[in-house]
């Protein structure tokens, strides 16, 4: 690990002590790259102030809040909780690994655990920082916000799991607020709202004193909006099948942030790289969701010595929620690797991401069988090859392949192990402006094994091809051109 000179002057405030913190601009920028605290903060830069007790507050009144609409909704048996129930809980728990819906567990669990992150670092906290608020307030909300038994998987989801998102949705509110420069409009400051709301609340409560626009610093970026149809053509899971519609809509965003090649770009600060994908899956008969998102976490940039490739490696922290229809899965998982862009010819380029790591998940089916609920917990190791193949302004092809192993370490009612794969393919012409026309294949299979002798085990596959509308950001499909192309750019 490295240390530079010019790390940010901390005054800590004489009016509120240990509570709020003013954060100077360094004086001098660091060539080398690497990871460095996570507080620094840029010449030309906005002076970052801090609050503890802004999240320290919020974050309860939330989740009081929360609790009374769930009580509401669903009744008092999990969600009438008491100040005796809640230390009882932390004086004995039981901390177990619970069962409750998977969408509740995978989705709602997480999406909470960003409110808590976005609280903190909209308070002017780091990363690291709301990391601890997150894992806080699901600690809180574990003992203190339901009367069933505190959750191990429920605390990583919403503890970690949240910070990986929470982190991605302030990035992009930031990158909504910054536009083109100048001091945001209601309508941005409505859209960095709705990417995180606490964002939104406190830049309403408090304006720019704990949450300045965050300075993106010209990150390399790239998003695509998708509207597509298509047809399910392989669909093996006799229970599920029935329950699966032939033909299918499809809505899609992905973003990426940071891509290395950039020149002046440093990699500072966690999720100074990050890959953010959301989209739903709709037939006559279902809706099902997935969001991926990963960033990089500590890294540092390298590039050839012939200078026709640029990258950076590191560890990254991921959170991943597939349901493919007939199955699902949800893991958070830490993973070493890199992210990297290659000049194959004055035109042809070759991005890539290639990430091996271990994390904690849940996987099974959505049409449960026995005792197996719909659904089993395991140490999950895996892996990710993602490549996407740059024809010059006019064409794209993508391919991402992910697996998973689900253990049987760490399980909850339902032991076994399962091997889990998506491979996701595309290729996009672009046709006029920014509007493109492609042809997308997905396939995800899962492989299940139990021991228990009322569980079999259980072969599924999933075959969608589609075709697709692209929105691009912009005519190059997120090229990065660090001036050896010059002549070609024009």
């Amino acid at each position: 690990m490295c240390l530079y000179a010019g790390e940010p002057l901390v005054k800590l405030s004489t009016t509120t002590p240990l509570v709020t913190s003013e954060i100077q601009p360094s004086s001098t920028t660091p060539n080398n790259v690497g990871p460095t605290s996570p507080n620094r903060v840029l010449p030309g830069e906005p002076v970052v102030h801090k609050n503890y007790w802004i999240p320290a507050l919020e974050i309860p009144t939330f989740q009081f809040a929360l609790n009374q609409f769930d009580r509401w909704v669903y009744g008092s048996k999990e969600f009438g909780s008491t100040w005796a129930s809640g230390w009882d809980h932390v004086l004995h728990g039981p901390w177990v690994v619970d069962q409750d819906a998977f969408t509740v567990n995978q989705i709602g669990h997480p999406y909470q655990g960003a409110m808590y992150y976005g609280f903190a670092r909209s308070s002017g906290l780091n990363f690291w920082e709301g990391w601890i608020y997150s894992n806080v307030g699901s600690f809180v909300w574990e003992t203190y916000g339901e009367l069933t038994d505190p959750s191990i998987n429920d605390q990583v989801a919403s503890g970690t799991g949240g910070a990986l998102i929470g982190e991605p949705l302030y990035r992009m509110a930031n990158l909504v607020l910054e536009g083109d420069g100048g001091k945001p409009g209601i309508w941005r400051e409505l859209g960095a709202a709705f990417i995180s709301p606490p964002t939104g609340l406190n830049r309403w409560m408090f304006g720019d004193v704990y949450s300045p626009i965050l300075k993106s610093r010209r990150p390399a970026t790239f998003f695509r909006l998708q509207a597509a149809g298509g047809v399910n053509n392989i669909v093996k899971d006799e229970e599920s099948s029935s329950n699966i519609g032939h033909h299918v809509g499809i809505a899609a965003f992905s973003m990426d942030y940071g891509l290395p090649g950039q020149s002046g770009y440093l990699y500072l600060r966690p999720f100074d790289y990050f890959n953010f994908e959301l989209n739903s899956l709709a037939d006559r008969k279902s809706t099902v969701h997935n969001i991926m998102t990963r960033g990089l976490l500590f890294g540092k940039k390298y590039e050839s010595r012939d200078n026709n490739a640029r990258g950076v490696w590191g560890l990254y922290g991921s959170y991943d929620y597939l349901s493919p229809q007939v199955f699902r899965l949800s893991t958070t998982a830490a993973s070493l690797g890199t992210t990297a862009q290659w000049w194959l010819s004055r035109k042809v380029a070759l991005q890539g991401t290639g990430l091996g790591g271990f994390g904690y998940g849940a996987a099974g089916t959505v049409a449960p069988q026995g005792d197996e609920k719909d659904y089993h917990y395991g140490a999950a190791p895996q892996a990710l090859l993602a490549l996407r193949l740059i024809l010059g302004q006019r064409a794209m092809f993508d391919m991402t392949a992910r697996g998973y192993y689900i253990s049987g370490v760490g399980a909850g009612k339902a032991h076994g192990t399962e091997t889990i794969s998506r491979v996701n393919t595309s290729f996009v012409v672009r046709l006029y402006g920014h509007h493109g026309l492609g042809v997308n294949y997905l396939i995800s299979t899962r492989d299940a094994k139990y021991g228990s002798a009322s569980l079999r085990g259980r072969h599924q596959k999933v075959g969608t091809i589609s075709l697709v509308y692209n929105y691009l950001s912009d005519f190059h499909f997120g090229v990065v051109d660090w001036g050896r192309n010059t002549e070609e750019a024009k």
